[in-house]
């Protein structure tokens, strides 16, 4: 069962689609959600405001800005990170300023949350979960052709989701990763319209998935890349 009542659960990128699907479920499940966010605009539109704590703006590829997020925390019991970037260009269009981009997108923002996270974690003392957000293109490569700054940047993600997870499995943290395929957005629908849209996951069905992974039901898994493929 994934209650939630009386845990807190930070959740970055938050305020997007599949971030509102995510803190939705929490919410409903009992939980108090703290959601990181960049811009005003962010903020000001986003349909659970009154009912999460909005901190921002952050630059979660800021070490400072991120420690304050984590630091205002009390008793953390989950992390989620779903705050990233995509960008699709060949190698021969992909500059070395592209490149880096998208490891601060993906793979830096990622990697000081979940130290943040762990730290404050640690400081509450029982245990906990981190939940990343890897790619389909990091668990089978020849998908990012076209995109292969993007793919390396996630393949990290779920380097560092498996390194992490065997790190901190003594503090009772449990770490794991979600990987997606083309998610169901209206962002993503418009970008691709001729696209086979129901084969793609939706924003609820992942969100359950990463839902389990961050809850107390969750005793033993760890180190795992998920894929949410949908039926794609």
């Amino acid at each position: 069962m994934t209650d939630y009542h009386g845990r807190t659960v930070v959740v970055t990128g938050g305020t997007g689609a599949l971030g509102q699907a995510v803190v939705e479920a929490l919410l409903a499940h009992g939980a108090s959600c703290i959601v990181p966010y960049i811009h005003a605009a962010e903020a000001s539109q986003f349909p659970l405001k009154d009912r999460v704590t909005l901190v921002g703006p952050v630059d979660l590829a800021s070490e400072s800005d991120v420690a304050r997020v984590y630091d205002g925390v009390g008793a953390l019991w989950a992390s989620i990170h779903l705050a990233g970037g995509f960008a699709m260009t060949s190698i021969g269009d992909t500059k070395k300023a592209d490149v880096l981009k998208m490891i601060e997108m993906n793979l830096v923002t990622c990697h000081l949350c979940c130290a943040a996270a762990v730290r404050a974690l640690r400081r509450s003392g029982q245990g906990g979960r981190i939940v990343n957000v890897a790619a389909r293109p990091a668990l089978e490569p020849r998908l990012a052709a076209g995109m292969a700054a993007y793919g390396a940047s996630k393949a990290a993600v779920a380097a560092l989701t498996e390194a992490l997870a065997e790190e901190v499995a003594g503090d009772g943290i449990l770490v794991n990763a979600v990987a997606p395929s083309i998610i169901d957005t209206p962002a993503n629908r418009a970008a691709m319209p001729k696209a086979k849209h129901d084969v793609w996951p939706k924003v609820d069905e992942i969100a359950a998935t990463i839902l389990f992974l961050a809850s107390p039901a969750n005793h033993v898994t760890r180190g795992a890349i998920v894929p949410v493929y949908g039926k794609s």
